[in-house]
């Protein structure tokens, strides 16, 4: 995809030298057009968009969260409550939030980097060593002492969630917390091919962290992914926006949707961004995807059926998917095509799992079936 600034922009301001590489392993890659819906899709292409990944560099801004799980077996009830008591037999984390989509990435094969901000406690310690171990750098990831980790912590038998417990907060950043995370977002996006924006609504995102934050991408050409929580209009200017539907719903000032409602509500937010690219994801349905000046009904692609035995962070497989197929020259459809295998792989996952390339080059012939079938 075109980045907004031509070479002679990007020579200006400096982004352009560090990602020659990137641009030049991505030369032959034919110039998307818009998504049409009756179009077929070419499986050798897409699986050549997917050998394009290990050459593209995905900067992450967002919410981390350190996700705990306490696995275990239940045999009785307390008899102090009417509850479950769980014998653990195993504790595991993970990397969620924004650390979620950051593991995507590298599964995928993209490079990835992360600015986000954690506390200076145990919980802190686990992600950067998380992080460490996905060989992902913790420069960007700021300690912050008094501000605590966001752990979520979920009790599992039988392969059912009990309960989940969760610690954090929701506080905005201190100003010099936000302006060194503006300076991490700087140097970060030097190197970056694209970037993804996860806001999980933790108090990294305010308004002015926002606009910072999309004005330093947009200074350094770097195209921006949104997944949005509670505010879209700060966010105008991405290149892409995916809401599911439900948020689509609230974004766009609605109490509740159908898939009948989406172009009256794509409109709406569309309107609010500039006319950005709108994947809103419909579940076990799909992506519905509305891009140029008058996108009508918008695209369909659905996606392929697969026992769910777990939908937790499928919605991050999604985003890490489009903004990575994207970067690599595909077109929105053929992007969501790659989203929906993705994430057809991790639903049939339990825990915040992620999707391999071969795991989605394996689900790309019934992706593909289903989105022609849907167009």
């Amino acid at each position: 995809m075109a980045r907004r600034h031509d070479d002679h922009e990007r020579a200006r301001t400096g982004a352009v030298a560090p990602r020659r590489a990137a641009r030049a392993a991505r030369a032959d890659a034919p110039a998307p057009a818009r998504s049409r819906a009756g179009a077929r899709l070419d499986r050798r292409r897409i699986e050549r968009l997917l050998d394009r990944f290990p050459t593209l560099e995905i900067l992450v801004v967002g919410d981390v969260v350190l996700d705990e799980y306490l696995i275990g077996d239940v045999s009785r009830i307390s008899p102090e409550a009417p509850v479950p008591v769980v014998h653990v037999r195993r504790e595991a984390t993970a990397l969620g939030g924004a650390g979620n989509v950051v593991r995507n990435v590298v599964a995928l094969g993209g490079r990835c980097r992360l600015c986000s901000c954690i506390g200076r406690d145990a919980d802190g310690d686990e992600v950067m060593r998380l992080l460490a171990a996905l060989g992902v750098p913790g420069d960007g990831v700021l300690r912050v002492a008094g501000r605590p980790t966001t752990r979520k912590s979920r009790v599992v038998a039988q392969s059912q969630q009990i309960v989940r417990v969760d610690r954090e907060t929701h506080e905005p950043l201190a100003k010099s917390a936000a302006k060194a995370l503006a300076e991490a977002v700087r140097g970060a996006a030097a190197t970056a091919d694209g970037a993804i924006l996860e806001d999980y609504g933790k108090g990294l995102f305010t308004r002015a962290t926002i606009r910072t934050t999309m004005q330093i991408l947009a200074d350094a050409g770097v195209p921006v992914a949104v997944d949005p929580k509670d505010e879209l209009a700060p966010f105008r200017g991405a290149e892409l926006v995916k809401p599911n539907l439900r948020e689509a719903a609230l974004l766009a000032g609605a109490r509740d949707a159908t898939p009948r409602d989406l172009p009256r509500i794509a409109a709406r937010l569309r309107a609010k961004l500039g006319g950005a690219k709108l994947a809103i994801t419909r579940g076990a349905d799909g992506i519905q995807l509305f891009e140029g000046t008058d996108p009508g009904e918008g695209v369909h692609v659905a996606a392929p059926r697969r026992e769910v035995f777990d939908v937790q962070g499928a919605g991050d497989t999604t985003i890490a998917a489009l903004a990575l197929a994207l970067r690599a020259g595909a077109t929105l459809r053929e992007a969501a095509v790659v989203a929906n295998a993705a994430a057809a792989t991790v639903v049939a996952k339990v825990g915040t799992a992620t999707a391999s390339r071969d795991e989605v080059r394996a689900q790309l012939a019934d992706a593909i079936a289903v989105a022609e079938a849907s167009a």
